[in-house]
């Protein structure tokens, strides 16, 4: 599944397109790669991206089939690491 969809789907962004800005931004990495939009994701990788001031860490256990409901994505990822980064002006 393309990384832009995952994280639409696992509700992580509000739409894919979101998802899709923040990956051509270079915001979003695989396995400590940049990832682009239609990067193809997998069991067991490790995503990272950062967005409003928030980095978040996490290692996919299971790519969805199908939609899901918001309470049900958190059983397909598990969250490593989730810290706020101070932005200086």
């Amino acid at each position: 599944m393309r990384i832009d969809n995952l994280l639409n789907k696992l509700c992580l962004f509000k739409t894919r397109s979101k998802a899709k800005k923040a990956c051509d931004a270079d915001l979003v990495k695989i396995n400590g790669k940049i990832a682009k939009s239609s990067t193809k994701v997998i069991e067991n990788d490790i995503i990272e991206y950062t967005v409003f001031g928030n980095y978040f860490k996490f290692r996919i256990k299971e790519i969805p089939q199908g939609n899901i409901t918001k309470t049900e994505s958190s059983e397909f990822y598990h969250l490593i690491e989730r810290d706020k980064i101070e932005i200086s002006e």
